[in-house]
Parts: C-alpha cells; sequence; structure tokens
C-alpha cells in the first residue's frame, strides 16, 4: 500500500489546547532546570523506542513532544505490513539519535487511541509536536520516502516550536547502535560510471536503471540519488512539448499533470525558484493522492538543485508550512 495523507477529522481531544499547553510548559521547565544543572541528561538508546498504552499516553508522548518530535507507530501483531514497517522505523530511530522518539502502540489493546486518531487501517504512523498531532502516511512506504517525511517533521519542530531533539549516551548504544549502524557501501564505481555515460548520451532510460541498480544495493548512496533525480527529469522534460507545457501551466492552475510539467521545464531552465514555488502552491490547493504526488515531486527536485542550496532551504520550510 503506498502512503496517503489521512484525514485529521476524527481525531478527537488528544491534542487539546489544555492539555498541550501544560506538557509544553512542564517541559520547558524541566529544560532550563537540566539547564542550570549544567545540560540535559542523556538517555540510553534503549529510551529512543518505546511501547505505549492509553495510561501512559500523556506522559510518554504529550508531555514528551514539547522536548522532541514524538513518532507513533500503530500496529498489530496480525497484521503483515506492519512486521515490514515497525523494524525499519525502530532503526530509523536509532540512526537519527535521538532527533525523534517512536512510540509504539498496539491496536488491539488501545482501542480508545486508535478511536481518538479516527485510524481506518493500519499501520498508520502519526507524529506529535509540541502536544499537536499530524498525520504521516497510512501503509508500508519506502525507506526514501519515510526518511522525507521524517525529516520535514523535524525541521518544522526545530523550526517552529525549537525542538532540538534529546541527548543520547553514547556509553549506553552498545549493540543497539551497532545493530543500527549502515552496512558500508558496496564497489558501485562501475556501475556509476555506466549511468553516467548513459545520461551523456541522452540514453535517459538506460540512466535511470543503472541508478536504480545502485540504489537497490544502497538506497542512501547521494550520489545514484543525484543523478537517478537527474535522468528521471530529462526523460520527463524530452518527451514534452516545451509551448504546449508553459501555455498549458499558465492556463490550468488546478491540473496537477499541467503543474508538475510545468515545474520540470522551470527547472531545466534555470527557474528554480518558480519551478518550487510554483509545486508548493499546487501542494497547497491540492489533497489526498494529488497533494503526495506534487509533493514528492518536489522532494525529487530539491534532490537534483542539492540539499545545501539555500533556494531547497527556502523550499522547505515553505512546503512545510503548507503540510503542516
Amino acid at each position: 500500500m503506498q502512503p496517503r495523507n489521512m484525514s485529521m477529522s476524527g481525531v478527537v481531544d488528544l491534542a487539546a489546547v489544555k492539555a498541550a499547553g501544560e506538557a509544553k510548559v512542564k517541559a520547558e521547565q524541566a529544560r532550563a532546570e537540566s539547564a542550570r544543572q549544567g545540560g540535559p541528561a542523556a538517555v540510553p538508546a534503549s529510551s529512543l523506542v518505546i511501547d505505549v498504552d492509553e495510561a501512559g499516553f500523556e506522559s510518554d508522548v504529550l508531555q514528551r513532544s514539547a522536548e522532541v518530535p514524538v513518532v507513533i507507530d500503530f500496529w498489530a501483531e496480525w497484521c503483515e505490513p506492519c512486521k515490514q514497517l515497525g523494524p525499519l522505523l525502530e532503526r530509523l530511530a536509532h540512526e537519527y539519535n535521538g532527533r525523534f522518539l517512536l512510540a509504539k502502540v498496539d491496536v488491539d489493546a488501545n482501542q480508545m487511541l486508535m478511536q481518538q486518531f479516527g485510524i481506518q487501517g493500519i499501520p498508520a504512523v502519526f507524529a506529535v509536536v509540541a502536544g499537536q498531532a499530524l498525520p504521516l502516511f497510512q501503509g508500508a512506504a519506502p525507506e526514501s520516502q519515510i526518511r522525507q517525511t521524517l525529516d520535514q517533521l523535524i525541521q518544522v519542530g526545530e523550526e517552529r516550536f525549537g525542538l532540538t531533539g534529546i541527548v543520547v549516551d553514547p556509553s549506553a548504544a552498545g549493540a543497539e547502535a551497532q545493530a543500527a549502524a549502515p552496512a558500508p557501501p558496496g564497489p558501485y564505481d562501475s556501475l556509476l560510471e555506466a549511468a553516467a555515460r548513459a545520461l551523456d548520451a541522452n540514453d535517459f532510460p538506460g540512466a535511470v536503471q543503472a541508478y536504480k541498480n545502485v540504489l537497490s544495493d544502497d538506497p542512501a548512496n547521494s550520489e545514484a540519488k543525484l543523478g537517478l533525480a537527474q535522468a528521471e527529469l530529462l526523460a520527463r522534460v524530452q518527451a514534452t512539448d516545451p509551448q504546449q507545457v508553459r501555455k498549458d501551466g499558465a492556463e490550468k492552475p488546478g491540473d496537477v499533470d499541467a503543474q508538475l510539467a510545468a515545474a520540470d521545464l522551470d527547472l531545466v531552465g534555470g527557474h528554480v525558484e518558480d519551478a518550487f514555488g510554483r509545486l508548493v502552491e499546487t501542494v497547497r490547493r491540492t489533497f489526498g493522492d494529488d497533494r503526495d504526488r506534487v509533493r514528492l515531486r518536489l522532494l525529487d527536485l530539491f534532490e537534483v538543485i542539492g540539499p545545501e542550496d539555500p533556494r531547497v532551504g527556502a523550499a522547505r520550510t515553505a512546503l512545510a508550512r503548507v503540510l503542516f
């Protein structure tokens, strides 16, 4: 199942203003006291993943969410996709090293929480930031999309609420940290060279496949991620009529396909901010699967420009505002 945006219409009372406010005040007081004592106390790596029930939800999730974003994984023993997603989220929680906490909720044992969040199917993943509940995705999602969602969540927590995460005690990490460490990349030089040659020869399908071959074994390979984003962009633009794309982009602001094609053309033409702004505005106007398509395309275009470019940072902030 592909991830999708989830309606918050069924969420009742769990991010109530009073509870969230009290949680935030308590956390701020705790941080102030910690600062007076020489800084925040480090927590063991085992504290990055916790099991949460209805009785402990306020202290384990609401109050902690004023210190660090809390990601909630709703799961059940009988749910097969949950068995794929759960271990991935746990590994990422250790890899992100305190930038978010993972709270696991067994829906069979916590029906009230499931109802409060308005969950229709599992696995379902939410976040709570400063007492506010945010839907992330439903279903087993690819790791790359999960990482992008987590990065956006962490950015929102830092920029909007000043949440910088928690300090993890490295001496307590032990086997958990070692288990979470990614495997060393393999020798992909020849595959990357073949992909680059295909890209130079305008063999975009060949370049796309070559880069995907690398990423299938090494999903974090930055060179392959950049090359794949470039090859896919150029392949899409090559198959279009630029004049018609510009015409449709101007005359059909509500047509998602027209806006996606126009943004591609903007980027290839060097109009980076125009491309980003067009897609951010399209995300704001759309919902459901259409919104997710546009958001993912924007993230692909971020890869083409590179995360260090200030235009990407500005667009990420704008995207976070319309998403959350």
